[in-house]
């Protein structure tokens, strides 16, 4: 995964960046005074709820609606005073498929190629190429309706590649797709970043994020509620643990007695230590063990996921709360 940053510790140039942007739609404050800043050639992931404004974010930066405050810059260009300099550095993949089922997908990409003034050799050429990449060469002569989920997202973002954008807005891509096809279209997504693409991705996948982005924003009630990698969000929650159990009752007495802050289970034999799950905190207690001559049967170290945080900072957020513990 490409980092925010070239050689030397100098910060990327900003791809993207915004100061303040709001949207309202009557009464309904979408976006209220929002700030971003993505550097060249990263992944940038936007979480939040439904209706948490992360499309209407993707459109003022697109420049397919205005915003009502605010400055940005994409690519270098103003949305408001330079809007076509902006379309023309960028792609844009929607929730739904831009695909028109009723043709082919080798028509739906000269038609792209149509729009994007290429001549007719150029635009074949492309379109070739794009079809090879994205592995629909066999299906390129089928009506697009015929594709599958996973099929038509690949042509959607073989669409937008067709005018090469350096910058690229996926929102929401793998909404609806099979696991397979969501780990395929992963694939696709570092491929895009490895040749230098800057890729803005919305998602309510958690999963998702913590996989592709470099730096993820959580977006609640219209306003950035945290922001940073995935591992300095997870630093934000409180409830790390590790776990230690016992087949030996005697050295699981022995272990409760000793550590004074560690939660008992009696019952499974078990005790939870606070913890932050890193290298340190697990030496030191592994080094306990070793000194006081006992064994656990088991550790396990649960740390704050994605879930976790997303749980934590979204009041409105519907997704399970299920920790992630990793055996030793």
């Amino acid at each position: 995964m490409l980092t925010p940053s070239q050689s030397g510790g100098h910060p990327a140039p900003a791809a993207v960046s915004a100061v303040g942007l709001r949207k309202s739609y009557g009464d309904k404050t979408v976006l209220d005074g929002i700030d971003l800043r993505i550097p060249a050639g990263s992944v940038f992931a936007l979480l939040g709820p439904n209706g948490a404004g992360k499309t209407t974010a993707v459109k003022i930066l697109s420049t397919l609606i205005s915003a009502d405050g605010g400055q940005a810059q994409v690519a270098g260009h103003d949305i408001a005073t330079s809007p076509d300099g902006v379309r023309t550095a960028i792609g844009v993949t929607g929730q739904f498929s831009a695909v028109d089922g009723m043709i082919t997908g080798e028509e739906n990409m000269l038609l792209m190629a149509d729009l994007h003034h290429l001549s007719r050799r150029e635009g074949q050429r492309v379109a070739a190429e794009l079809l090879e990449r994205f592995d629909l060469v066999e299906a390129a002569k089928k009506p697009a309706s015929t594709y599958s989920g996973g099929m038509k997202r690949r042509l959607d973002i073989a669409m937008t590649l067709v005018g090469n954008p350096r910058i690229i807005f996926l929102d929401e891509p793998t909404t609806g797709l099979d696991p397979r096809s969501r780990h395929n279209m992963w694939g696709i997504i570092r491929e895009l970043v490895s040749d230098g693409v800057t890729v803005f991705l919305t998602t309510q996948y958690l999963e998702e994020a913590d996989e592709l982005a470099d730096r993820i924003a959580v977006l609640n009630d219209g306003k950035i509620a945290a922001e940073g990698t995935a591992e300095e969000l997870k630093r934000l929650i409180p409830g790390g643990h590790v776990r230690l159990r016992f087949e030996d009752p005697q050295a699981y007495e022995a272990a409760a007695s000793a550590l004074r802050d560690a939660t008992r289970d009696d019952e499974s034999l078990s005790l939870q230590i606070p913890s932050d799950g890193t290298q340190r905190e697990l030496r030191a207690i592994l080094d306990w063990l070793d000194a006081a001559d006992i064994e656990a049967d088991e550790l396990t170290v649960h740390t704050p996921d994605l879930d976790d945080v997303f749980f934590a900072l979204t009041a409105t957020a519907t997704v399970p709360n299920q920790p992630k513990e990793n055996a030793r």
